[in-house]
């Protein structure tokens, strides 16, 4: 899958998500459905194969907008859709020279293509193939799991009982008041598990930068991209007696679909679609397991990427602005985010990818590296660092759950990754740090319950203060166990480079 957070990512430490906040001047802003594999999916309008699609930063005023768009016409450009809040318009040009032209247009703080090929009639962080389940090995799992109210596969959810999300849901399961956006590939709203919690009124497909709120438009493409569905059951699968439980089984869950139908990317004005909606829908909380495309990591010295990262800057901090908390994964490379140095040999990845050396603090990962976002990490079972994490002191917030080959659980299956639904009802195992965000998620969305008027900030303080630390690891760490030292963790047992201030609690979150 194109980007299931499967490529490196890195984060930002404070200081200098300040500085990228300062240096752009951003301004937040005052029935019964078939199978996925029959469903037709919304896309951008096709077009000629020599247009691209921009960004146009402006000033927020009225008269600077519709001066800019003036000038957009006179440069062969077609708004696409306008975020006067936010001063962020979405166009589409032939002209080989637009970007340069209105980077010139007064009002105009930064413009840029967001991609590298011509459009098309139209990335993510799990690691390794999904590993689906049997109906023989559902009945298995099924048979061990015999607790009082457990649903029929939580025997094999020991991501669950590592952060107390079982006994949680117990005390408080979650206020039907809080909402988890999934800003991913889609969300198949007709699985038994996820369908009671669903909020199709917080829906959309954000696919080319305009918001489609038509029936089922927030589901996937086709079965093949499950990453959101996974990731909503993660976060809220209902503990109504089918298949798995969700750490917040009782919030409601969103989708906002910006991967693209074909290539499955996640360009950049399908992002600042999804935030902006969110935010405009009451969206407590999104979970962003992906990183924005077609760039890695987004350097501020070139004038396109300098405008994906404002643009898609000034829309998540409006959803800030608006009261809804974002979280994000770290990546699944394994990489040292605090390095000054990191090879990027992906990108661009529409076309083709050049490779280049980058400093993470001045290459921005979008969104993880946004100021207020939070960065999450990812364990296994053992509760240490899952050996494909991306870590780094003062760039991990937290960590939970994202699943570990190498760590072996004493389940039914034997199985390390993270079991969670998939279209057309069925269940798999994945792993990355694509399923530790929900998790993280799932319990700022129980902090959210215990806290209704808490803001984003708030939040984000009471998810650090709950998390458990287990600390830097005394000994060389191995996580694949071959005797080869994989990371090196920095820090103390208050806050380090693997685990941030530490593993989700969802527990202590509700008490």
């Amino acid at each position: 899958m194109a980007h299931l957070r499967s490529r490196r990512r890195l984060a930002l430490a404070v200081p200098v998500a300040l500085s990228l906040t300062a240096s752009l001047g951003f301004l937040p802003g005052a029935a019964a459905a078939a199978p996925l594999s029959t469903l037709a999916s919304a896309s951008a309008s096709p077009a000629d194969g020599t247009e691209l699609a921009y960004v146009v930063n402006t000033k927020t005023d009225r008269h600077t907008i519709e001066s800019v768009k003036r000038a957009i016409a006179r440069a062969d450009g077609t708004v696409v859709v306008t975020y006067d809040k936010i001063g962020v318009i979405v166009v589409h040009s032939a002209n080989p020279d637009f970007g340069k032209q209105l980077r010139a247009v007064r009002g105009v703080q930064s413009a840029g293509a967001t991609r590298t090929a011509p459009l098309t009639a139209a990335g993510t962080t799990d690691e390794g193939a999904a590993q689906y389940l049997t109906k023989t090995q559902a009945a298995k799992i099924a048979a061990r799991s015999t607790a009082s109210g457990e649903e029929p596969l939580e025997a094999d959810q020991w991501d669950l009982r590592a952060i107390g999300a079982d006994k949680a849901a117990k005390i408080n399961p979650g206020s039907r008041n809080v909402t988890v956006a999934v800003i991913d590939t889609g969300v198949d709203d007709t699985h038994p598990d996820l369908a009671p919690n669903f909020s199709a009124a917080q829906s959309a497909n954000c696919v080319g930068g305009k918001a489609d709120t038509s029936y089922g438009a927030w589901r996937p493409a086709n079965a093949d991209h499950y990453h959101g569905t996974h990731v909503a059951g993660e976060i809220a699968a209902a503990r109504n007696g089918i298949g798995v439980a969700g750490v917040a089984p009782n919030v409601k869950v969103a989708g906002i679909k910006v991967a693209d139908p074909v290539s499955e990317l996640f360009y950049p004005e399908s992002v600042v679609c999804a935030f902006v909606f969110a935010a405009d829908h009451g969206v407590e909380v999104t979970n962003n397991s992906y990183y924005v495309d077609p760039w890695l990591y987004n350097c501020m010295d070139d004038p396109d990427q300098r405008a994906i990262v404002d643009a898609v800057n000034r829309a998540q901090l409006y959803a800030q602005h608006k009261g809804t908390l974002n979280l994000a994964s770290a990546g699944n490379s394994n990489d040292d985010l605090d390095s000054h140095a990191l090879v990027d040999d992906s990108s661009p990845d529409d076309s083709t990818a050049v490779p280049r050396t980058v400093d993470p603090h001045k290459c921005f990962d979008v969104p993880t590296q946004l100021p207020g976002v939070v960065t999450v990490s990812a364990t296994g079972v053992a509760s240490t660092k899952s050996y494909y994490s991306s870590y780094g002191d003062g760039v991990i917030d937290i960590a939970a759950p994202g699943g570990d080959k190498f760590q072996i659980p004493d389940t039914p299956s034997k199985n390390g990754r993270i079991l969670s639904t998939m279209p057309n009802n069925e269940y798999a195992f994945l792993q990355g740090t694509s399923m530790a965000s929900p998790h993280a998620a799932g319990v700022a969305a129980l902090l959210k319950s215990a806290h209704p008027s808490a803001t984003p900030a708030k939040l984000q303080a009471l998810l650090k203060a709950q998390a458990d630390n287990p600390g830097c690891p005394t000994d060389p760490y191995d996580g694949d166990g071959d005797g080869v030292v994989d990371a090196t963790c920095v820090g103390g047992k208050r806050v380090n480079g693997f685990y941030g201030f530490g593993i989700v609690n969802a527990l202590r979150a509700v008490r």
